[in-house]
């Protein structure tokens, strides 16, 4: 049997953790027994396509084994779902909204925003839809580099900022400012994209939690990904990085989630990107020894 990856194993910790903890969050009944399904169907598959590099058609298998860890994070998403019974006082929005008139209001972060009309809220809208992507976007940017052999350390960067905002969603049970307090403080500008954005966020969206902000974790740990495996390209990681500061104010300007959301879910990446700083640099070193 073939290897498992190193970030394969953190999709292994991380539904096994899910699984572990739901006892005591008492679950209903019909969905108590699914996180361990999930736990067991993930870790099967994983350790199929492992197999099936090492025994059968190993190119093919390899390069599906980079997407299916990226495909694996949407059901990670969705599994959070099931912890949307939690009940919600609201005691934490209550707080929290103090924080976001003074950066919407006060810090004059709203006026700024729409002081151009409608170009800068349909900008940060375009970059909220776009955070979804931001996974396959950036192993894709290594397969146009000619670095597939990094993407096992990419995605456990990336990997390591997205699930640990997953972790923490039902310690803190919440809803976003959209929903807790209706129509105050929403923006002034409303463009299409936005109402997309609003269609698939009530449809699709789940309901557990929005503390931390899984959109700012993921989009800031793809960018030290980047800036520390293409030291060579700082573009692309900085280009990440702008990104990332850009969904970060979309969030909050939006009502999706509120600063708290934010400012946590950027020190997550922060211990993602020196998880990945400290398991990536012996080794990118060793390469320019090499050279």
């Amino acid at each position: 049997m073939g290897r498992l990856r190193s970030s394969e194993w953190l999709l292994i910790i991380y539904f096994s953790y899910v699984a572990f903890i739901s006892p005591a969050f008492s679950l209903p009944g019909p969905v108590a027994w699914r996180p361990f399904a999930v736990a067991l169907l993930v870790a099967g598959l994983l350790v199929a396509f492992a197999y099936g590099e090492a025994r059968e058609y190993p190119e093919t298998f390899s390069i599906a084994r980079d997407w299916l860890a990226v495909a694996l994070v949407l059901v990670a998403y969705r599994e959070m779902d099931w912890f949307g019974y939690l009940s919600h006082d609201y005691h934490l929005e209550m707080r929290w909204i103090e924080w976001d008139r003074w950066f919407l209001y006060k810090a004059g972060m709203q006026h700024a925003i729409e002081s151009l009309g409608a170009l800068v809220p349909l900008y940060l809208e375009l970059c909220y839809l776009l955070v979804y992507a931001v996974g396959p976007f950036a192993v894709a940017v290594l397969y146009f580099e000619r670095r597939r052999d990094l993407v096992n350390a990419l995605l456990g960067v990336y990997l390591l900022g997205t699930l640990l905002s997953y972790a923490l969603f039902p310690y803190f049970p919440s809803d976003p400012p959209r929903l807790v307090f209706g129509g105050s403080d929403m923006p002034n500008v409303v463009t299409a994209v936005r109402r997309f954005n609003l269609w698939i966020v009530n449809g699709y969206g789940i309901h557990s939690s929005v503390f931390p902000s899984a959109h700012v974790s993921s989009a800031f740990s793809a960018a030290w990904a980047l800036l520390l495996l293409l030291p060579a390209k700082k573009r692309l990681g900085l280009g990440m990085l702008i990104y990332a500061l850009s969904v970060s104010v979309a969030t909050v300007y939006g009502r999706y989630h509120y600063l708290a959301d934010v400012v946590a879910g950027f020190w997550i990446s922060v211990v993602a990107g020196i998880a990945g700083a400290l398991a990536i640099g012996p080794q990118m070193n060793a390469d320019k020894r090499a050279l």
